[in-house]
């Protein structure tokens, strides 16, 4: 093992978030050239690292956050992470290239804007892949869905976009919030949040009682965020962000956080086979319904989506499949995909962009405008499509051989096989239909092509197929060692474009031909599947719609219900609940003294307690407002005397200063009001209140009574009287709690308070600027 910073690179990517919309209103179109220089550094700083990785190496870099709460910004860099950083980084690179190209028309702050959330979803990701503290990833991991819901949302002025942004939101942040309890359920039976201890004491918490809890709760949150079925439907509707968030979303970052955090503790559940069998049966069921839909699918876009669900669905059942060989397919169908997916999004935003058309059913003969483009698509399709000699006909045959060696039963394997052949039929279909069949219709090119829209699909495409012509390097300094850490133990991958006559190639043959056939025959699948909306509708957007209409009508009932309005059913909830909680607490409580022994009380304290007392019972009897206002006044005043005759005179002044600002106030308000009430509420009613008034004051008494035979811990508050003047140079002690000791609690209740005030303003200042323009 070796220590090294790696705070650097987040900081770095972060800084770009920062500087980007600045950077825009300088150099307009050109900021995705500059923009790109931050992740292209930060790509290449981390592959400095790749020899010391492939060696065997694992880098750490540790920072003390709350070590209190065992919180510490730790960074680990394995195997696993590198294949992932770079992914994140490399294909930042070329999405922030494309994008300034992409947004080149757009006004520069439009631009500028998108940069901006594009490296802080960089940011979160770098954070996440590389976190070894598990409460320093959930923070990442939320940030993904944060910022995916800002870049899914981008264009805030169509409905579309804002609906599926926010439906993103609320399946992976909701599924965040599942995998948080995991984590703490972690952290209570083994007493760290280092994912390096996880894994090393992983017996420990299998053998632990809550074991089946903890990983139900990581699949949860892995599900939701990789778009596995029920939560499939989600990924989908994003589509609604620009296609360079597109490319960067479906092929390098957020939608693969699920599979590398279910990758990561498949070595912890290593000994669970539950685990391993339920992703396999989740992530075929993914595969079987992202199938479905691609065919159905129209748009461009959308089919690349439906496919890429499928391929999500791909990596969770081989994550669930056991051994070396795996290990080998999983990584390399991460690296294969994530070169021919972001290629094809780059190619239909190109298309798409150039046309504003983006059915597939519209489109055609883009070839003579769009030549390089449609030659890269047809390059990322032929790896999508896992023939040779690319990267994707490896990854294929690798997927096969993991099936094979595990003791499945033939549905699994005839499962891949046709969802396969359906991607097969996905790449035959968009990277001939748009660009070589001849179109229903000619559609207008208004843009051709550049260089910032092509270098990203070319240089990915190009990668896709050197890997498949050369392996052994990647093999070697990427795919090898990521699978090592997968799997727990060196791996010796022999990543080779020729196995010889094989039971996979025969697989891959069969999955060839019947996806030959399905692009010959798409027309009339696509036509056939249409008939099944509603079947399928209830697998996607209304299975949501549906969860969401509960959820929505159950907040109405439950508003209608306890915030009505109604100021006396506020109170009498509020007063139950106290009642029923310290009654709670009071049978919960080991056996023993509750009320606390007699002791002597100065005549000035009870007779200003008495007066106290007085003024509630007035406040209860008296009809005038203007006399109760006077009870209510005496009880807070008298309060206040009390605090001073027991020593304690800055709290006296800030309740007298609370309750002269309170008199003021409802006696302003009372000038508005009749000078005498009536009884609103029946006999019965008002028993029923004095019951539960009574009740309040009896357990309030009781609890208050109880406190002084409850041991208290002396030793914070020796210290503060110890050290309040020799270390704060204050005398009184309340005062350099506040300001000093509990500085930033201190300074977060002002915030709060502020916030507080400005939206209040905001709100107001609203409603009066109408009333100035009716005057």
């Amino acid at each position: 093992m070796h220590a090294v910073t790696f705070e650097w690179s987040i900081l770095i990517a972060l800084a770009g978030a920062v500087v980007a919309r600045p950077v825009s209103s300088v150099l307009g179109r050109h900021t995705g050239w500059a923009i790109s220089l931050i992740p292209l550094f930060i790509f290449v700083s981390i592959f400095l690292h790749v020899a010391q990785v492939a060696g065997g190496e694992v880098l750490f870099s540790q920072l003390s956050w709350v070590p209190s709460l065992g919180v510490e910004l730790a960074f680990r860099l394995d195997g696993f992470s590198l294949l992932f950083a770079l992914l994140i980084t490399g294909i930042g690179t070329l999405v922030t290239i494309y994008a300034g190209a992409y947004f080149a028309e757009k006004p520069s702050g439009e631009l500028g804007r998108f940069l901006s959330l594009i490296m802080l979803f960089m940011t979160a990701m770098l954070g996440t892949v590389l976190s070894d503290n598990l409460i320093v990833m959930f923070v990442f991991w939320e940030l993904t869905s944060l910022a995916s819901f800002l870049l899914i949302g981008f264009d805030g002025h169509k409905e579309a976009a804002r609906k599926s942004a926010l439906q993103s939101l609320i399946v992976t942040g909701g599924g965040g919030l599942v995998l948080f309890a995991g984590i703490v359920v972690i952290g209570m039976t083994l007493g760290t949040f280092s994912f390096t201890e996880v894994l090393a004491r992983s017996d420990e918490l299998v053998a632990s009682p809550w074991a089946g809890t903890i990983a139900v709760l990581v699949m949860i949150g892995a599900f939701t965020k990789s778009a596995q079925f029920p939560f499939h439907f989600w990924l989908p509707n994003a589509m609604a962000a620009p296609t360079p968030a597109s490319a960067y979303l479906h092929s390098a970052t957020m939608v693969k956080l699920g599979v590398f955090l279910l990758a990561r503790f498949d070595g912890v559940f290593a000994e669970m086979p539950a685990y391993g069998h339920t992703l396999v049966v989740v992530g075929s069921l993914t595969m079987i319904v992202a199938a479905l839909q691609a065919l159905r699918a129209e748009g461009f876009k959308a089919v690349l989506a439906q496919s890429t669900v499928a391929s999500l669905g791909i990596l969770v059942m081989l994550i669930g499949l056991t051994g070396e060989v795996a290990a080998v397919a999983t990584v390399g169908f991460i690296l294969a995909h994530a070169l021919y997916k972001a290629a094809l999004f780059f190619c239909a935003g190109t298309a798409i962009h150039a046309t504003g058309e983006a059915s597939l059913n519209r489109l055609g003969g883009l070839a003579r405008f769009l030549p390089i483009t449609a030659v890269a698509a047809v390059l990322a399709s032929l790896s999508m499509a896992g023939l040779p000699p690319f990267v994707g006909f490896i990854s294929k045959e690798y997927l096969f051989e993991a099936q094979l060696a595990n003791d499945w039963n033939i549905i699994p394997i005839a499962v891949a096989v046709l969802v396969n052949a359906v991607m097969v039929g996905v790449a035959g279909v968009v990277s001939i239909r748009p660009f070589y069949f001849k179109p229903e219709r000619v559609s207008e090119v208004h843009h051709g092509e550049t260089a910032g829209l092509l270098i990203g699909p070319m240089l990915l495409a190009a990668g896709g197929i050197l890997i498949g012509l050369v392996p052994a390097p990647a093999a070697q300094w990427l795919i090898g060692p990521a699978a090592s850490a997968l799997y727990g133990q060196p791996i010796d991958v022999s990543f080779s474009l020729w196995h010889g006559l094989t039971p996979m190639l025969f697989l891959s043959a069969l999955v060839v031909s019947i996806g030959a056939l399905i692009v010959i025959k798409w027309t009339q699948i696509h036509t056939a599947l249409k008939s099944f909306d509603h079947a399928y509708g209830f697998l996607g957007d209304r299975f949501y719609h549906g969860a969401l209409n509960g959820v929505l009508g159950a907040a109405r009932i439950s508003t209608q219900t306890l915030q009505n309005g109604d100021q006396h059913r506020y109170t009498t909830i509020v007063l139950l609940t106290v009642i029923a909680g310290l009654v709670i607490a009071f049978f919960a409580a080991p056996s023993g003294d509750f009320l606390a022994g007699e002791g002597d009380i100065r005549i000035s304290v009870a007779l200003v307690l008495l007066l106290t007392v007085v003024g509630a019972g007035a406040t209860i009897v008296v009809r005038s407002l203007i006399a109760g206002l006077v009870s209510v006044g005496i009880v807070g005043f008298g309060s206040a005397v009390i605090f001073m005759l027991n020593g304690a005179p800055d709290l006296a002044l800030t309740q007298i200063a609370v309750e002269t600002l309170i008199v003021i106030l409802m006696t302003a308000v009372l000038l508005r009001l009749p000078s005498r009430t009536r009884h609103s509420r029946t006999v019965s009613e008002r028993r029923r209140d004095g019951l539960i008034a009574g009740g309040f004051a009896a357990v309030m008494f009781v609890a208050l009574a109880s406190i002084g035979v409850t041991p208290v811990d002396l030793r914070l508050s020796e210290y503060f009287g110890e050290t309040s003047y020799l270390e704060a140079y204050g005398r009184n002690v309340v005062n350099v709690i506040l300001v000093d000791y509990r500085a930033i609690d201190t300074l977060g209740e002002i915030a709060v308070v502020a916030i507080a005030t400005i939206a209040a303003w905001g709100l107001l200042r609203g409603a009066i600027k109408p009333l100035r323009t009716k005057e």
